[in-house]
């Protein structure tokens, strides 16, 4: 699931605004690599060393597709090799509002999570852009 080419073209399945926003963000990956840019990760080798071990190549393919989705910009930084840095354009930082009240869920209903960080739970989606 995630950003499949029809939610990266416009073209959803459904007119549903939860099942078209599932089209864009419905995988594990991409929810994860948005709570990473949030925290202030930027660079792929931040993202390869979070706690859940994204493997490389599926870290390569979401952050294509997030970048295709709106979602995030990518700048070259290094140019040999090509090396680029990752942010958040305003579109994805609409979606903080969201992995926060994830966070207030997971928190209340699954046992044994930890708590989010105070800072991550403060943040608000003009912060970030």
């Amino acid at each position: 699931m995630g950003l499949g080419a029809k939610a990266r073209d416009g073209a959803y399945r459904s007119g549903c605004p939860i099942a078209s926003t599932l089209e864009l963000v419905g995988d594990r990956w991409t929810l994860v690599i948005l709570r990473d840019l949030v925290n202030g990760k930027t660079r792929y080798k931040e993202f390869l060393e979070s706690p859940e071990r994204i493997a490389s190549n599926i870290l390569i393919s979401r952050l294509a597709a997030m970048e295709a989705a709106g979602l995030i910009t990518a700048r070259l930084y290094t140019a040999r090799p090509k090396r680029f840095e990752y942010r958040l354009t305003k579109k994805g930082a609409a979606l903080l509002p969201l992995l926060q009240e994830m966070c207030r869920w997971g928190q209340a209903h699954v046992p044994g999570r930890w708590s989010a960080p105070r800072d991550f739970m403060s943040k608000k989606p003009n912060d970030l852009c």
